[in-house]
Order: structure tokens, then sequence, then C-alpha cells
């Protein structure tokens, strides 16, 4: 007789087709970012839009941030099934945008929409696991999902890398095309009408709209004219997000926990660094494959997998360190952020004026620092809220992450238009002035250090 929670369990007649649509939903999402940074280059060298380069990531993180924050109200207004299969066909949507566009902000819009179809969908996915799979099964469902992430480290930048190298770049958004058609058909069939969650608060439309004025302003920095109002742009974007976190701290619809802007807790200094270690290191995925293909040589799979370093990483050494003893907490979150740190400082010069062994061991140490400090900065955010804002501190985790991304994307990009890549990268502006572009997020990682060794001595 096969065990209730055996993998063979979940492998049965009944349950192995649900298993593979929650797999291919996850996989919708966690393939995009890696999939999308190797074609970037190839994107841009056909429709333009250098100067908004950054905006293509902020604009899909942005969305699976308010996807997000809205998926479980949509679940129990139209139903878990229905819910789920209009996350899919918005997500197919933004994918045929970005393979027909003309131009990038046509692209960039695209990338918007698919980002609200990413979002809903996981979202979405962790709501299914509880309506579709017995309570026996849910670790191994959602030690699976852990799997999905890590193959798309692997399978990402192959998929975008073949496209790219064919010259045929489009071909990529088609191909998630056709797998969100599946994805929705599967939905329509498989999936449970009603979903088993209980109704919340209301949407936090007030945290959300300030937080999408404050990405877009800082985005805008790069691509208004005059630097005057650049600077305008970049402090009344910063501004917007101050805002974000006073309204959340005084109102009943939280985004985040409360605490979230107070330094003073541990639930706020944990925040503070996902944010700031985000930012400071998603330059790299944005930029990182145009450097390394202009500067470097590298054909776009390469460039792909050289970027995908970051996420090996991470992912080896939280296996490595998942046995770490309570005491030993503290001095993991501590030792990760002063990797993170080092690694940004390492990837800015290897990018620009080392080579590609250099950067793929950076990107990978980069990686290594979110992988020792991850799970134990998670706890302490969760720990440290008080136990009736446990569960939104727990979702604020990956909300925050998204943020600090879509945060630092935008940033990039503006300051790459500062530095004069509107119109792309050379291999002679590359080496006058690229060290700028990712040596000038070094002091949100030095802060993200600084609120992580505050953290890890509480």
């Amino acid at each position: 007789m096969t065990p209730s929670n055996s993998w063979r369990g979940l492998l049965n007649a009944e349950l192995a087709p649900r298993f593979a649509l929650l797999c291919l939903g996850i996989w919708l999402n966690a393939a995009d970012t890696l999939v999308t940074v190797t074609i970037m280059p190839s994107v841009a060298r056909e429709i333009g839009g250098w100067q908004y380069f950054g905006w293509s990531i902020a604009a899909f993180l942005l969305g699976s941030i308010l996807a997000g924050a809205c998926a479980g109200k949509l679940s129990i207004r139209f139903g878990l099934r229905r819910a789920t299969a209009l996350a899919g066909v918005v997500y197919a949507l933004g994918c045929a945008m970005g393979a027909l566009a003309p131009e990038f902000l046509t692209f960039v819009a695209g990338r918007l929409v698919q980002g609200l179809g990413a979002g809903a969908i996981v979202s979405l996915c962790y709501v299914a696991i509880s309506a579709m799979f017995p309570e026996s099964l849910w670790p191994r469902v959602y030690g699976a999902i852990a799997g999905v992430w890590g193959a798309a480290t692997l399978l990402g930048p192959l998929c975008g890398g073949l496209f790219a190298q064919a010259g045929f770049w489009r071909g990529a958004f088609w191909f998630f095309v056709v797998q969100a058609v599946i994805f929705v058909g599967a939905v329509l069939v498989m999936v449970p009408a009603a979903p088993k969650a209980p109704e919340g608060g209301r949407i936090p439309g007030r945290q959300l709209a300030l937080l999408t004025v404050g990405v877009t302003l800082i985005a805008a920095a790069g691509v208004v004219p005059g630097g005057r109002a650049a600077a305008l742009c970049a402090v009344l974007g910063t501004l917007a997000m101050a805002a974000m976190l006073a309204v959340n701290a005084r109102t009943s619809d939280r985004l985040l926990p409360r605490a979230a802007g107070d330094l003073a807790t541990a639930t706020g200094l944990g925040l503070a660094v996902i944010f700031f270690c985000e930012a400071a290191t998603v330059g790299f995925s944005v930029y990182g494959p145009t450097f390394i293909q202009v500067l470097h040589g590298a054909d776009p799979l390469l460039s792909g997998y050289v970027i995908g370093g970051i996420a090996a990483g991470w992912t080896a050494l939280s296996f490595v360190v998942a046995g770490l003893k309570p005491r030993h907490e503290g001095l993991a979150i501590r030792v990760g952020a002063v990797v993170i740190a080092a690694g940004v400082a390492w990837g800015a010069y290897e990018m620009v004026h080392g080579g590609l062994v250099g950067i793929t061991l950076s990107m990978v140490l980069l990686g290594s620092g979110f992988g020792v400090c991850w799970a134990f900065l998670a706890k302490r955010v969760i720990g440290g809220a008080p136990p009736e804002e446990q569960p939104l501190a727990s979702a604020a985790v990956p909300t925050t992450q998204l943020i600090g991304g879509a945060t630092g994307a935008a940033a990039a990009g503006a300051l790459a238009n500062a530095l004069g890549f509107a119109h792309g990268v050379t291999a002679e502006s590359g080496l006058a002035r690229g060290l700028w572009l990712f040596a000038a997020f070094i002091p949100l990682a030095l802060v993200g250090l600084a609120a992580a060794w505050r953290l890890g001595g509480r």
C-alpha cells in the first residue's frame, strides 16, 4: 500500500495531472526573469528602447506585486477555477503583446500585463494546493515547487538563448503563449470552482497606488529631459515609497506588516535587508547580459547562464545552511549580507574590467549570500511580528523582494540613461562608464548590510 504522504502518493493517476498543472503554473513565473534577461539585448537591437531597458523588468515585477495583492480576493469573488483561468488568459495576452511589439513602449506594456498574469497565477497556485491536494501531501508539493524554481535556473537561459541565437526572440514569447493556453485549458478541467480560503480585508489600494507612482517616477527619471527634472522625479518617487510605508502603518488594510518601516523591530530590519539587497543586485539582471555580450563577446545563451549563477549560488547555499542550529542564525544573516555586498562590488568590477570566469564566480558569490541568510531573514521577519500579523509578515517577504527588484530595476534604467547608455552599449562606452552603472548600487548593499548586522545581533 502506498503511504499517503509519499512521492508515489502524489504521482498517482488522480493527483499526477493536478501536480503537473501546478508545476506548469509556477514555471510560467519562475522562468520569466532568466528567459527575458537572456533575450533583452536582442529585443533592443531590433525595436530599440535602450532608454527603457530597466522598465521591462520593473514593469513585470510591479505587475506581479499588484496581482499578488489582489489574487486572493479574485478567487473569493469569482471562484478559484475562473480566477486562475483569467490569470492565465491575462498572462498569455501579455506574452502576445511582447511577441507582436513594434516598439519598446508596447513591449513594456506587455511586460506589465504579463506580470499581472504571472503574479496572479503564482498566488492562486498556492491557494490551489489546499483545494487540490490532501494535507498530508502539502510538504511534498511545496518541495516540488522549490524544484521548479531550481529547474528554471537551468532551463530559462537555455530557452531564451536558443531563440535569441536563432534570431527569433519573439518566438520565446510565443512559446509561453502556447504554454499559457495549455495551462488555461487544464485549469478549466481540473481546478475546483470554489476556493478553500477565508475572506480577508480589502485590497490595500492606496499603498499599491503609491508604490506604482513611486516606481514609475524613479523609472521616469531616466527619460525626462533635463537634469533638474530627472532629480525631481527621483526625489518624488522616493517620497512616494516613503508615503506608502506611512500609509501602510496607519491603515487596517495592509500590504506589509505595520512595522515594515520601523527599524527598531526585527520585522522592519529584516524587510529592510531584503529590500536594499534586492535593489542593489537587480541591475546585474537588467544590464549584465548586455555587457557580457558587448564587452566579453559571449553569445546570448552563455550570458544567460552567467547571470543564472545568482540563482544557482542561492539554491546551493540554501541547502548547505538548512541544518544550522538556532544559535547560529544571527551569524548566518550577517555573513550572508557581507557576502552579498562583496558580490556586488566584485561583480561591478568584473562586469567591465574582468573576464567571464570572474563574472560567473562573482554572480555565484552574490547568489550564495542570499542563500546563506534568506531563510533566517524570513524567520526573523515572521517571528518578530505580532501573532495576528504573522501571515501578513510571511507574505511580505516575497512582496518586499519584488518591490526591491522593481525599484532597483527602475533606478538602474535611470542611471544607465544618465551615463549615456540611452541608445545602447558599445565597447568604448561600456569600458569608459560601465563600472559606475553597477558600482553605484554598492551603497544600497551597504545599507542592507548595516540592517543585517543589527538584526543578526538581536
